[in-house]
């Protein structure tokens, strides 16, 4: 593999409204980059957008764990013990099974040249708001 090339871990967050109908609405991409030491986050930050895609989801609350994500990933020590683990381990802790209504996808895998544009094109795909 060329050497300016970056391996990455990928997962997309998603919200399931209607656990026993098995539907659910993408809005999160976490991406990990073990060897370069990254790991981010992208979501709905919008509660206005929330509210329209998901009208049946207390969304002050589902907002209030996705800012929780945001700040685990960003190792924000005002988040907990787990934000000050290493970047590995905040990667596992948000995409392990744990929630009903939030979720991670499975993890995927790539490579690429520039992270964050990376990050924005996996967006883009996945949640696309």
């Amino acid at each position: 593999m060329d050497a300016s090339r970056t391996e990455y871990e990928f997962a997309v967050l998603r919200v399931v409204p209607h656990v026993h109908l098995g539907a659910f609405v993408n809005v999160g991409v976490v991406l990990h980059a073990r060897r370069a030491g990254i790991l981010t986050l992208r979501t709905i930050a919008d509660d206005a957008t929330l509210r329209a895609l998901l009208p049946d989801v207390d969304v002050a609350l589902l907002a209030s764990y996705l800012r929780s994500c945001v700040a685990i990933c960003a190792g924000d020590a005002n988040a907990g013990p787990v934000a000050l683990a290493p970047t590995s381990e905040r990667f596992h802790w948000l995409t392990a099974p744990r929630s009903d209504v939030l979720q991670a996808s499975p993890v995927h895998e790539g490579v690429c040249d520039d992270v964050a544009a990376e990050l924005d094109a996996l967006y883009a795909m996945y949640v696309g708001h």
